[in-house]
């Protein structure tokens, strides 16, 4: 019986893997076609004449003031640059909250938990409006400063330094080690599994940004984020779907690389939230 649901597990998953992966699988090829080889009926799954072309028209292109490449180099930065100060931001504050006691500590914590709550969309014209009061429109801060809090990921790391043992902390403290000196020390290198976990939503999530580059980023061309060239791609070059492909594997590559070079720790993570 346990062998009967093992292979039905089995092909389950490869089923969804397959239809998850289709589109990935399908694209790689077609972005080596000419255009006439795209339409072509019947069509056929690999390149009867491959061609470097469509990936050279994205690296030429200018299009309303977007370079694609050098929009793909700012969506790194920017995500690198989020994702770190993430990091700093809500580590700090999952500690603070698992380890120190202080006065309203409780009131806050449900006020930052109430936040998990509210959809993003509904705030979405207060932020726009906060942060152009702020003077951040059209600047690099615009797109790293706002989301470097939050509630979900302040929650994970408040819940794996609570399974710390104290006693470790109260050896510290004995040895004279102040709050930020265990902090540093002790619990931050203990918690590198759920840094990549955490670090690698955060930087997949700034890297896909779409709608709100789009509403903050107006007058900056050359802050552009790698998700709205090619959007723009797509409206502009609708009957030359090859550019738009070549530009979409392009953009693939710094995801799955992320995802490669971290694939070990994320699985270590997901078995740490297992047993929690």
């Amino acid at each position: 019986m346990k062998k009967k649901k093992a292979v039905i597990y089995t092909i389950v998953g490869f089923v969804v893997a397959a239809v998850l992966l289709f589109p990935i699988i399908w694209m790689l090829p077609a972005a080596f076609k000419p255009r006439a080889e795209l339409f072509g009926i019947p069509n056929t799954f690999f390149p009867k004449d491959p061609t470097l072309d469509n990936f050279t028209k994205v690296f030429q292109m200018k299009l309303n003031g977007y370079g694609f490449v050098r929009s793909l180099f700012v969506t790194l930065l920017v995500a690198t640059g989020a994702t770190a100060l993430s990091l700093a931001v809500n580590t700090m504050a999952g500690y603070v909250f698992a380890r120190l006691n202080f006065r309203g500590k409780n009131v806050l914590w449900i006020y930052f938990l109430c936040t998990m709550f509210i959809p993003g969309i509904t705030i979405l014209l207060t932020s726009i409006k906060v942060v152009n009061m702020l003077g951040m429109m059209d600047t690099v801060f615009v797109l790293i400063i706002p989301a470097a809090s939050n509630a979900y990921n302040i929650f994970f790391f408040r819940q794996f330094y609570l399974g710390i043992p104290e006693n470790i902390e109260e050896a510290a403290v004995v040895d004279g080690a102040s709050k930020f000196k265990i902090f540093y020390k002790i619990f931050l290198p203990m918690s590198v599994t759920p840094m990549v976990v955490i670090g690698v939503g955060v930087f997949m999530g700034n890297y896909n940004s779409f709608l709100w580059p789009t509403l903050t980023i107006v007058n900056q061309p050359n802050l552009a984020m790698v998700m709205q060239v090619i959007r723009l791609l797509s409206s502009s070059y609708a009957s030359r779907f090859g550019i738009v492909i070549a530009a979409t594997v392009m953009s693939l590559i710094i995801p799955l690389t992320v995802f490669g070079v971290f694939q070990k720790k994320i699985i270590e993570g997901i078995a740490i939230t297992g047993m929690k």
